[in-house]
């Protein structure tokens, strides 16, 4: 897709990515420099709640425990055979 920069330095948004990343209208847009290259990545207007629930379902406290234990006993196998 492509976009024309205006003569006041304005950019269009095309509609499906405006649609896609839900960019509403004086929503605030972060531009960072890769390379180079132009990343433009949309800000939510309640950071707080953008990120709510983020973490749900992917690495639980018990999950934590269960792999921290196994980390341990593989430990000490290794200093028992040393």
């Amino acid at each position: 897709m492509r976009s024309t920069v205006s003569a006041r330095g304005q950019v269009s948004i095309p509609a499906t990515l405006r649609k896609k990343f839900h960019i509403e209208a004086q929503m605030e847009l972060e531009w960072v420099e890769e390379g180079n290259a132009i990343k433009i990545i949309p800000l939510p207007k309640d950071p707080v709640k953008a990120f709510r629930g983020a973490g749900r379902g992917r690495y639980t406290s018990d999950k934590l425990v269960r792999d921290r234990r196994k980390e341990r006993l593989k430990e000490e196998e290794c200093d028992n055979r040393q």
